[in-house]
């Protein structure tokens, strides 16, 4: 097969118009989400189908290797992310087949009766640890679903568990992100880590209180902030001190756990002047999934109404319904269950904490990668990029041992064992799981087959040199790379290997710092998260509002937008006054 090379400009000297001929299919589909409120598959598909006739015309990208990197594409988009979000959602899924979904729902009301610490604790401090060991969509689906287990509303659940989903993320998955960029760029890891642990822990500081903001208004950020500063304040700096002083790869998994013991530790000895509706809000919340599934057919949603419902008839101790749960919380605090049910409730997590903790030890590490993994070509592609070797995506790994997503069937399985369900029924919730989710598979496919059309035909790389082009004032530019770059990948690790080193070799020719441009692709990315097509179908599908991404979309557009607003200051601060910031 002829070998494609990549072309800059392939106009031939407007590379300003090529740029914009690049950034159409990214403007196509937000503009299909935020403004005509399109399905979020039929969006993804329009946006693909719009970048394959651009590869091919524009780019000119022979038609085979275009569809070739379409299933490239769409591979990665099912293994690894679609399989982590299968797993994960199965896992919990097994909790609503038994009563013990009613006892976790009444050991995170015992804690706190309020919305605005279960956010603080549940989405922000538990969803970094989630972060920490598995990445990608499995932090997201799963505080969500806890949330809603608390009796927050769906679209609630699923907003602040994406906006939380930020400041972690630089870190995630074991610092995966910046050791892909200093892996791209040359650059020290330390000094990466460094640079990015000076950045995000800013935003640390800012997210719990808009958390707040979003569960309770003013109200809540005025009688919730001493938990929502210390959390963030507590993070933010067990975050700077170990990512510049101990071990990337613990950096968020020490400053969540922290994070989680001094907000316990507050609430021994303050609670809020006011709190908001906690369990009495889970007939709301029934009330609003049975609405949702019936206007967008979600059967996702009906089968959760159904299985709370079974769950409660099951319980023994701590009430006979989910809605007597819901009374004795209205009266005030909930009965705590006994330590045997807490155990039991909290089981499911603190197994996939074990698993993955054990899973990077590095003796099982090194097994894991070298048992169960290799790498491949992937056929009908012969790329090479404008410096003139292969582009890196041909190459796929395929690591079935120890991905997120094995790791979480692996823990399901157990949980399967542990609460005693029996193997068919286990199968039969999975048959279900992957039926509820058919319409994300479709949506998180196509997108991630858009991103690797659009790094394999050069569109990408058009739009970042023409970003790049703008000189001195890149330092402003560079953290909406950074930020496009997630948004399209929907992750940090994707947006650091696309963009990483473009970064580098922008900054250079404008005379800025490398280290500084290239953490910022990092540390501006993680806002982006919130905004990416699969993460949004993730959180919709985990809280049965599927159909409803275009709505979480437009929740938390001005969010993300001002949030970048902020680290874009940051960032232009520590080219000049703050420079000594920079490693």
């Amino acid at each position: 097969m002829p070998t494609f090379h990549q072309l800059v400009d392939p106009l031939g000297g407007s590379l300003a118009l090529a740029a914009l001929l690049a950034a159409l299919p990214l403007i196509l589909l937000f503009i299909m989400l935020g403004v005509f409120r399109t399905k979020a598959w039929k969006a993804a598909v329009a946006s693909l189908v719009l970048s394959i006739v651009l590869a091919a015309t524009v780019w000119r990208m022979p038609l085979d290797q275009t569809l070739s990197a379409t299933a490239e594409g769409a591979f990665y988009g099912f293994f690894p992310i679609l399989w982590i979000l299968i797993n994960a959602l199965w896992v919990y899924r097994l909790t609503t087949e038994t009563r013990w979904f009613e006892v976790l729902g009444a050991t995170i009301r015992s804690i706190s009766n309020d919305h605005r610490i279960l956010t603080i604790l549940i989405a922000f401090c538990f969803g970094a640890l989630l972060e920490a060991l598995a990445g990608f969509g499995a932090p997201v689906a799963i505080t969500s679903a806890m949330l809603m287990a608390a009796g927050m509303k769906p679209l609630k659940s699923a907003a602040v568990s994406l906006l939380a989903n930020t400041a972690p993320v630089a870190f995630g998955a074991m610092g995966s992100p910046v050791i892909a960029l200093s892996g791209v760029t040359g650059i020290p890891l330390a000094t990466i880590s460094a640079m990015a642990g000076r950045q995000t822990p800013f935003l640390a500081l800012i997210v719990p209180l808009l958390l707040v903001f979003i569960v309770d208004g003013r109200r809540g950020v005025r009688q919730t902030w001493p938990a929502a500063v210390l959390g963030g304040t507590v993070f933010a700096i067990v975050q700077f001190l170990t990512s510049n002083f101990f071990t990337v790869e613990l950096t968020d998994v020490l400053a969540s756990i922290v994070a989680i013991a001094a907000v316990l530790l507050l609430l021994r000895v303050w609670t809020p002047t006011a709190a908001t509706p906690g369990a009495g809000d889970a007939t709301a919340v029934v009330r609003e999934a049975e609405a949702i599934a019936v206007s967008t057919e979600a059967m996702g949603a009906r089968t959760r109404v159904g299985t709370a419902g079974e769950g409660g008839r099951a319980t023994g101790t701590g009430g006979s319904t989910g809605s007597s749960v819901a009374a004795e919380g209205e009266e005030g605090a909930p009965a705590r269950p006994s330590p045997r049910e807490i155990w039991m409730a909290i089981a499911p997590y603190l197994v996939i904490i074990a698993v993955f903790s054990f899973s990077q030890i590095p003796a099982v590490k090194a097994w894991l990668t070298d048992t169960g993994g290799f790498s491949f070509r992937w056929p009908w592609l012969d790329v090479v990029g404008t410096n003139g070797k292969p582009v890196p995506s041909q190459t796929m790994r395929f690591d079935h041992l120890k991905a997120t997503g094995t790791l979480l069937l692996i823990s399901g399985l157990i949980t399967l064992a542990l609460y005693r369900i029996p193997f068919r029924s286990g199968v039969r919730i999975y048959g279900q799981t992957l039926a509820m989710l058919r319409w994300t598979i479709l949506t998180v496919c196509s997108v991630l087959a858009l991103s690797f059309v659009m790094n394999l035909s050069g569109e990408t790389g058009t739009l970042g040199v023409a970003l790049a082009s703008a000189g001195g004032i890149f330092a402003l530019l560079s953290p909406v790379l950074g930020w496009i770059g997630v948004a399209l990948t929907g992750s940090d690790t994707s947006s650091n290997s696309l963009f990483g080193q473009l970064q580098v070799t922008a900054a250079s020719h404008a005379g800025l710092s490398p280290v500084l441009m290239a953490a910022t692709n990092s540390s501006a990315g993680v806002l982006g998260k919130m905004l990416s097509l699969q993460n949004l179908a993730v959180a919709a599908a985990a809280v049965g509002i599927d159909g409803l991404e275009s709505t979480l979309f437009r929740r938390l557009l001005g969010w993300s937008i001002g949030l970048l607003v902020v680290l874009t200051v940051l960032v232009l601060l520590q080219t000049s006054v703050l420079a000594w910031m920079v490693p």
